[in-house]
């Protein structure tokens, strides 16, 4: 009698993997106080496109937005933008963006990059949802800087 085959095993490949996206989809985060902008991109295009904006404040907060979102898509990691003086040290924005970092860490078990978000909300200011325009450019920001790491590694 046959064994039955184990899962399939991928080639090695001897080209460096070019971001730590593992066959999957990342969700991107701008995180504000009474929005947050969220952003998509997958392993094969390797290009983010805004996705939605959540609200933030209120009874509910956006948790249940959140969860579902991740229920659907099911993303292999999270990347949440950071802001920072335009000198790069912290404000109080900041550690509000790493609490929501580590909340969303606690909540869905899943890995969650921190990305320098200068400028983002300015540069995607003529976007019809500013915010999901935000976290896009957030997470190409992340995907290119990825990208570029595993070049140069």
């Amino acid at each position: 009698m046959r064994e039955a085959a184990g899962p399939a095993q991928r080639p090695l490949s001897p080209f460096p993997v070019p971001f730590p996206m593992t066959d999957g989809v990342v969700l991107a985060f701008d995180f504000g106080v009474r929005r947050i902008g969220i952003a998509i991109a997958n392993s094969v295009t390797h290009e983010a496109r805004p996705l939605t904006t959540v609200d933030a404040a209120g009874s509910v907060g956006p948790w249940a937005a959140i969860g579902k979102l991740i229920a659907d898509w099911q993303p292999a990691r999270l990347v949440v933008g950071l802001p920072l003086h335009p000198d790069g040290t912290p404000h109080e924005m900041t550690a509000r963006c790493e609490r929501f970092a580590r909340q969303l860490e606690g909540r869905y078990r899943l890995p969650v990059e921190r990305v320098d978000e200068r400028y983002s909300s300015a540069v995607a200011a003529g976007a019809v949802d500013v915010d999901a325009a935000a976290a896009a450019l957030i997470l190409q920001q992340w995907i290119d800087a990825s990208e570029a790491k595993g070049r140069n590694a």
